[in-house]
């Protein structure tokens, strides 16, 4: 048995000030209840909340305050993720550290949510690290788990645990969680999946095992989540296969043929046919409604209805 403990801090994030006492003072919290936690997970934009004004430059001293808190209690780190302002970009930034207070990793989230997260663009490198004498860990932020390439890459990788520091409000959430379980059982891993509460998010955060069962899954109230996971169940697993049965990794690798859709130069040409990702916007679905009508509306009767739409 390689035995690991993680714990998940699910709480309230707020979008018009800082979080950051909030997040020390949980944290000082956990581990006064919970001294043997090795490693704790934040959510996604736990410091700041989700409004991209907030962006700053890296290094910076939130990071460091968070150096000090890793450092304090001698404990792996992500402190979810913030809004990173780089070369006029913006990144959503994760922050791995060490119990030395070291950055060992920085991890720039590759599908920001579009098209609400605007003006935010996607990273291009993947994260992986290593704790000594436990296992492989990955790296995804929210949307990426939406995309089964972002967390195969990692398992391909070596990664036994993926932590999954997430920012979901909507009403999506339950098929973010089926998806969650599913991409624990073909990549055979442990899944780490912290939602925030408010403005960061609608709770039900997620702990998977290797098998795609739940090992924990909270309520949409604030919540310390302390896990004691085994890395040798993961190794069993893709070993001996899901439950004993199919071994996706091993049939993904012994898979002869590359997947053309990944190709350079492969036919795109429906997928170009969707069109821009662009916000729905509701003026557009009724004026293409107007328009349909037989007879179409003359200029001077949408003009009237569309200043109808207007606010007064």
């Amino acid at each position: 048995m390689r035995p690991f403990s993680i714990a998940g801090i699910q709480m309230k994030v707020h979008a018009a000030y800082p979080n950051l006492e909030t997040m020390r003072f949980k944290l000082d919290v956990l581990m006064s209840i919970y001294p043997w936690v090795e490693m704790v997970v934040f959510s996604e934009l736990a410091a700041y909340g989700p409004l991209t004004h907030h962006a700053h430059s890296f290094p910076n001293d939130t990071e460091k305050a968070f150096q000090e808190m890793a450092k304090k209690h001698h404990i792996w780190l992500i402190p979810g993720s913030m809004f990173e302002k780089k070369d006029e970009k913006i990144f959503n930034t994760a922050t791995v550290i060490n119990p030395n207070g070291e950055i060992v990793k920085r991890y720039r989230k590759m599908f920001p949510f579009l098209p609400y997260e605007e003006g935010v663009t996607g990273g291009e490198e993947f994260c992986i690290f290593e704790v000594p004498k436990a296992g492989k860990f990955g790296l995804s932020i929210c949307y990426d788990m939406w995309f089964p390439e972002t967390s195969r890459t990692l398992a391909a990788m070596g990664a036994e645990v993926i932590i999954h520091p997430t920012l979901t409000g909507t009403i999506d959430r339950d098929i973010e969680l089926s998806i969650i379980r599913a991409t624990s059982a073909i990549n055979q891993c442990y899944i780490f999946d912290v939602n925030g509460l408010e403005t960061g998010g609608t709770g039900k955060s997620l702990v998977c095992g290797p098998d795609g069962g739940i090992i924990y899954q909270a309520d949409q109230v604030e919540e310390m989540i302390p896990i004691e996971i085994d890395f040798d169940r993961v190794k069993r697993s893709r070993e001996n296969g899901l439950l004993r049965l199919g071994q996706p990794l091993k049939s993904f690798r012994s898979r002869a043929d590359s997947f053309p859709i990944y190709q350079k130069g492969a036919d795109l040409s429906y997928l170009h046919s969707l069109g821009p990702i662009n916000k729905p916007t509701r003026i557009k679905k009724i004026q293409e409604s107007l328009e349909s009508e037989s007879p179409p509306p003359t200029q001077s009767s949408w003009y009237k209805f569309k200043n109808k739409l207007k606010p007064r």
